[in-house]
């Protein structure tokens, strides 16, 4: 008889998670864990039954963008597939983006819906992206909207209805580079206002029409969305942009003065559908008025940052249950792979690895929930402002690495395409490019750190992340606080040379002094 190479099986993806739970239990008051509980079991099972199935569906079937019709009107229709769209309505059902603004678990909520989303995205076929830019978007809003934002778009952006829910794209990207909004040559006019919305009983003034072309937009088939443009007359550079906000198409479902030049091809992500745009004249609205886009994007960078972590572990965790899964059936040289040492120490750095990039995050996720319902210290919010780009450039990075190693640990199955296992590499590349790469972040850290100075930091860590009885821990630390110093005396260029080795460094102290 042949031989048959079972393959890997993915059970309830939160029953066979013990150590999300053992972390929830940690983190969260018990009966807040008690209330969750069922919901993130109901949650685990789809993550292996429908959502993968409609992940699946999405990833054979791409998005489409049809230019022209038949008679040559212009119409830029991009389709995606029905697994797409089911996703999305799973999310908005399941309240991936409204639990975070309930707020029904208090500062709690931020680490539910970390829970929800981690066990979300590895069977979202990145769903999770539009996501993070719709809840991004509710975040600027809700800091720097004005009502009639606040009664339209946001109710939209956190409703649990598929059928109100809106999702938002983030449009940053330009010609001239992603991070580097400086450039940033997207024009916004004065026009005369009009009033015009999906839904009729909250209109919405657009006052401005933006011109320019978005060179990198995800998110495309949403509702709305965010972006940077330089209102005219303002001063060049990165002080003179605004902050925009704008609704993509019409009652009928036509672009609004919108051309769709192009959808990308990209190494993973292939359900994802990402457009190079140009905008002519498009009707947008003022966020927050005039001035200040960078500041108040940060507040949607914030949360995009934080889904990437969580998203990077969710992606991690799903890489590893499939190599346990098969290392319990592979049988090599007389043995299965789970039986042979150094497999199965192979495997357990990797999870070692996960857990700690797993900590990170989750701290991350309730300073965040903490400072949002004003129950943070002084110390707790110095370290979500330093510690946000840290866990998103050091999840991302060992995700990557992870999962490279993962690939191997399948031998030549893990090249094959049929296997699904190459998709976890390709689609793992991007969490270190998405939201900044890895030398932006450890700059803004650097930045971070210099704004609510170096002592105010080594205090926040010392007080929350450092064990003393460990002599490796202190170690770390001590040569850490050496980098710090330095500041005092190094040039800039010395300092930027040496953020990325910082930000690394400060990665495995606090991810090793939480657990």
């Amino acid at each position: 008889m042949d031989f048959i190479q079972a393959g890997p099986e993915l059970k309830n993806t939160f029953t066979h998670d013990p150590y999300l739970e053992k972390s929830l239990r940690r983190l969260l008051p018990s009966d807040i864990f008690q209330k969750i509980h069922p919901h993130l079991k109901h949650v685990g099972e789809l993550a292996v039954t429908d959502w993968l199935k409609w992940s699946r569906e999405a990833e054979s079937n791409p998005p489409t963008h049809t230019p022209f019709d038949a008679w040559g009107t212009r119409i830029d229709k991009i389709q995606n597939s029905e697994g797409w769209k089911h996703l999305e309505d799973a999310a908005a059902t399941e309240g991936i983006v409204a639990c975070a603004y309930e707020r029904k678990f208090g500062e709690y909520s931020r680490v539910y819906q970390a829970a929800l989303l981690y066990l979300f995205h590895p069977s979202s076929a990145f769903v999770s992206c539009p996501l993070a830019m719709t809840d991004g978007a509710a975040r600027a809003i809700e800091l720097y909207g004005d009502d009639e934002l606040k009664n339209g778009a946001f109710k939209h952006l956190t409703s649990r209805d598929p059928r109100e829910f809106w999702t938002s794209g983030q449009w940053m990207t330009e010609r001239t580079g992603g991070s580097d909004v400086s450039g940033t040559s997207t024009r916004a006019a004065r026009r005369e206002p009009s009033r015009e919305s999906k839904s009729a009983a909250t209109p919405t003034t657009f006052d401005w029409s933006l011109n320019g072309v978005k060179w990198f937009t995800s998110a495309t088939t949403s509702q709305m969305a965010m972006l940077l443009a330089r209102p005219e007359g303002a001063e060049d550079g990165s002080r003179g942009l605004s902050l925009f906000y704008t609704e993509l198409r019409d009652s009928n479902q036509r672009l609004k003065n919108i051309e769709v030049l192009r959808l990308k091809e990209k190494l993973g992500t292939d359900a994802l559908p990402t457009a190079e745009l140009r905008l002519n004249g498009t009707p947008a609205k003022l966020v927050g008025g005039e001035g200040g886009g960078v500041r108040k994007i940060s507040s949607l960078f914030n949360i995009t940052r934080v889904y990437n972590s969580v998203c990077s572990i969710g992606h991690y965790r799903r890489a590893l249950d499939l190599a346990q899964s098969y290392a319990q059936v592979r049988v090599a040289f007389g043995k299965k792979l789970s039986d042979q040492p150094l497999h199965r120490k192979t495997l357990h750095e990797l999870e070692e690895q996960f857990k700690r990039c797993f900590d990170l995050t989750f701290f991350v996720a309730h300073l965040l929930g903490k400072d949002e319902c004003e129950t943070a210290s002084e110390a707790e919010r110095i370290l979500l402002r330093a510690l946000t780009p840290i866990a998103k450039l050091y999840t991302a990075k060992h995700c990557v690495l992870g999962v490279s190693e993962i690939v191997e640990s399948f031998g030549g199955a893990g090249y094959i395409e049929d296997t699904g296992i190459p998709r976890l590499l390709r689609d793992a590349q991007v969490f270190s490019i998405w939201e900044g790469t890895t030398n932006v972040l450890a700059l803004d850290f650097l930045r971070a750190l210099e704004r609510e100075t170096p002592a105010a930091f080594i205090q926040a860590i010392e007080e929350r992340c450092i064990k003393k009885d460990n002599a490796h821990h202190m170690a770390l630390w001590l040569k850490a606080k050496a980098h710090i110093a330095r500041m005092a005396t190094a040039s800039r260029e010395e300092l930027e040379a040496d953020a990325r080795v910082l930000s690394f460094l400060i990665g495995d102290i606090v991810s090793f002094g939480l657990e």
